[in-house]
């Protein structure tokens, strides 16, 4: 009998992570799901309690679950919490992956790691480009992770998801308007949502579907490659409104504080990630759904 594959996941109490331990324990990995404290975790998970920012710590957890594949969702994903303290920033995101990087060499360079990069980074030769804190701990994350790769043959591939969203607590727009509104439909908030900017536009994918994107990365993504994962579709924050507005059972009123129109670049490179036979199973309607619909069970 074939044993399960080892699989480590980082992050696992997070929005993704929750996700990604289910779609990884459905799919036939042996899991076990790392996290820095006591909350959450479902019952069929192996869990291991490490701080990732604590170099010994992290020398003791690899060492002990000795992973085949490592999925490095872990890290602070807040802009204004990076301003407020981007040291903080910069250690849990940039640092704590080079601990986890290097102590895999050391126990299990062969291992498959795939770290989470992020869509907003900047180019370090142009500092103009450099917008917060956050950007920069994420940019330096993906240099440590890619240059450790190069510098040792390490079996290493960086994912940047766009902007995620799905079922499950997250500080995402479409979770926020979607709470919200779940408020108003148990009359427990005023009728009223504010929006800084309706024409902001974004590119919105599942979370379910980066999970499995995720996956296709472990199994046949190219150590070395950076992989977009994204619908190639930008959307402004206005349509989100108008489709929750049509799936609402109330009538609520948008306020726009700006009607400026923004659009944050979008990534259009998933056609590297389908070449590896990935595709997105959920539209952004049944996402917004979904999330609309995780906010209406939740008992206050």
């Amino acid at each position: 009998m074939n044993k399960k594959p080892k699989l480590l996941i980082t992050g696992a109490s997070g929005f993704t992570g929750q996700h990604a331990c289910s779609h990884f324990l459905n799919a036939g990995f042996d899991v076990t799901a790392v996290i820095r404290k006591n909350h959450f975790i479902q019952n069929e998970l192996k869990i291991e309690y490490c701080d990732l920012t604590n170099k010994e710590e992290v020398n003791g957890l690899v060492k002990k679950v000795n992973p085949q594949y490592v999925l490095h969702l872990a890290g602070q994903n807040h802009v204004g919490q990076s301003w407020m303290d981007p040291v903080s920033a910069l250690e849990t995101n940039a640092i704590s992956t080079a601990y986890l990087i290097d102590a895999l060499r050391q126990e299990q360079p062969s291992c498959k790691i795939i770290i989470a990069g992020s869509a907003l980074q900047f180019n370090p030769a142009n500092l103009s480009e450099l917008t917060h804190p956050y950007s920069l701990s994420k940019t330096i994350q993906t240099l440590i992770a890619q240059s450790w790769g190069v510098l040792y043959k390490m079996s290493i591939v960086v994912a940047k998801p766009s902007n995620l969203i799905g079922p499950g607590f997250s500080n995402g727009v479409c979770s926020i308007f979607s709470q919200n509104i779940a408020a108003m439909e148990k009359n427990k908030a005023e009728k009223v949502l504010e929006v800084n900017n309706l024409n902001a536009r974004r590119d919105f994918i599942d979370v379910r579907d980066a999970v499995s994107a995720y996956e296709t990365l472990l199994m046949n993504g190219e150590p070395g490659k950076t992989y977009n994962i994204s619908s190639g579709k930008s959307r402004s924050l206005g349509e989100i409104l108008n489709f929750l507005k049509s799936i609402s059972t109330v009538e609520f009123e948008v306020r726009s504080i700006s009607n400026q129109s923004i659009e944050r670049p979008v990534d259009t490179q998933s056609a590297e990630l389908m070449k590896l036979g990935w595709k997105p199973a959920f539209s952004l309607e049944s996402s917004l759904k979904d999330i609309l619909d995780y906010y209406r069970r939740i008992k206050e």
